[in-house]
């Protein structure tokens, strides 16, 4: 089986508040919430990976020294396993603008379940409740 490995990242505000994007309709899992991030480019680090998706997605600029490793999740698609590393980001320069025409919420950790997010994305709320509180 293929395994795909995509990365994420929690923004998290001055207001200790996490940031989530709806997909866009006509991509697969259309309607649920994630976590930014994206498929990396061959040959590509993980973490130059996110710093370019958050660039294309939302228009700001991270330094890698500002990404912290918190989580990563794996689960099995049927076509495919996903591996997904989550980090944790509190410092960017830019405001944070949807440029894929995605809808964007600012959301307390405890409040990331009332939003439908893919299965992958599920087991990364726990350990962002510990770190950020409900």
């Amino acid at each position: 089986m293929k395994i795909l490995t995509v990365v994420a990242v929690a923004l998290v505000d001055a207001d200790g508040r996490v940031l989530i994007a709806q997909r866009p309709a006509g991509k697969a899992l259309a309607g649920l919430w994630e976590f930014p991030g994206g498929k990396l480019d061959p040959g590509e680090r993980p973490e130059a990976a996110l710093i370019r998706e958050l660039d294309e997605e939302l228009g700001i600029a991270v330094k890698e020294a500002c990404l912290a490793p918190l989580t990563f999740a794996s689960h099995a698609y049927p076509d495919f396993h996903l591996l997904m590393p989550l980090w944790v980001c509190r410092r960017w320069e830019g405001t944070v603008a949807p440029r894929e025409g995605q809808a964007l919420k600012w959301v307390r950790a405890g409040k990331l379940r009332d939003y439908p997010m893919p299965p992958a994305d599920e087991p990364l709320i726990p350990p962002l409740i510990d770190l950020l509180g409900v």
